[in-house]
């Protein structure tokens, strides 16, 4: 079989730059053996405001511009929507809290975002005793919904195997590659955590940290919004809510914890004040950088080779942008961003 590209891994990073490949008509097959499950267990929230600083996310106007019409086409091509918008309601904790909120509003590329209005309004169930700040243009994508749908389409197109990747199965030519019985141009590494097994990348920083996330069901809870304090507890319909997350530097396994469910228990006591039942607990390994920036570009030495990582907490928001920058660059050269780019750690 000869095609242009194999691509490992298909979560958001995968999914991403094989709707690029689709719509330049470039032929593919992707290999996911269900290793990483970091995309299907995300919040899927989007948000362009750090609300911890009151900073903007990094490129987050670029990004939701090219990252909800993107979704938007996925949702038109597998007739079910993935993009749920709503506000999000941050719980201010101290008066300094909203002086700073005041004060980011006159950062300019933060106005579109902030509400200059404080909401002092109570929400049953909701503890805010010193009102919420509204953040604009957030939302969540399902990417549990949007992979699984993506999976789905990939297999009835023949274009997914559902097997572990062999590295020492790649025999390198001049331009392209052999692996098994399938001649590529290109190998697309989107593994999240799984870079680290990955011989040709794994001398990159990624750290891994584990999150965790509880789903509740709140029937005396009626909120359409995401609340935001030192947890998020996101809307999913009929009194379900799904809460986190926690972030553990230690744990390596993708399996939920007693103690990272006794965590969200803990802050969450702090944010509502009714009754509460745990549905389900799930946990995954998020691909972070230490320096917040995705890891994007060719290996050094095999230019046949890849990578689309790192992606963090912020997934659904960076993935389409990183994607079409790496095809750009791949088929037509183009320039990376330096901040993405891999090389910035060659030295």
């Amino acid at each position: 079989m000869k095609i242009d590209y194999i691509i490992v891994g298909l979560g958001l990073a995968g999914l991403a730059f094989a709707e690029e490949l689709l719509h330049a008509n470039k032929s593919f097959i992707v290999f996911e053996d269900d290793s990483q499950t970091s995309s299907l267990v995300a919040g899927g929230v989007y948000n362009p405001v750090i609300l911890k600083r009151f900073t903007p996310v990094w490129n987050a106007k670029e990004q939701l511009e090219i990252a909800l019409p993107f979704y938007e086409k996925l949702a038109q091509k597998f007739k079910q929507q993935f993009d749920e918008k709503f506000i999000t309601k941050k719980v201010f904790k101290s008066i300094e809290e909203q002086n700073n909120w005041f004060a980011a509003l006159d950062k300019p590329n933060l106005t579109a975002y902030l509400d200059p209005n404080l909401d002092t309004k109570k929400y049953e169930g909701v503890i805010g005793n010193l009102g919420f700040g509204n953040v604009k243009e957030t939302g969540r994508i399902d990417t549990k919904k949007l992979v699984e749908a993506y999976r789905d389409f990939l297999q009835k197109e023949d274009k997914i195997r559902f097997e572990k990747f062999e590295y020492a199965q790649i025999q390198f030519e001049e331009n392209s590659i052999t692996y098994k019985n399938i001649t590529a141009n290109n190998i697309v590494f989107c593994e999240g955590f799984g870079m680290k097994q990955n011989p040709f990348f794994n001398h990159l920083p990624l750290n891994e940290a584990k999150g965790e996330l509880i789903t509740i069901h709140a029937p005396k809870l009626h909120i359409d919004f995401l609340v935001k304090s030192t947890l998020f507890v996101l809307p999913l319909g009929n009194h379900v809510y799904k809460v986190g997350a926690t972030f553990n530097w230690k744990d390596k396994t993708s399996e939920p914890s007693e103690e990272g469910k006794n965590e969200l228990v803990e802050k969450l006591e702090k944010v509502l004040n009714v009754p509460y039942k745990i549905v389900e607990q799930t946990a995954g390994i998020r691909p972070t950088v230490k320096d917040r920036r995705p890891l994007v570009g060719v290996h050094s030495k095999y230019k046949q080779l890849a990578i689309l990582n790192g992606l963090g907490t912020r997934g659904v928001m960076i993935a389409p942008t990183v994607a079409k920058q790496l095809f750009q660059h791949l088929e037509h050269h183009q320039k990376l961003d330096t901040e993405i780019d891999i090389s910035r750690f060659s030295s």
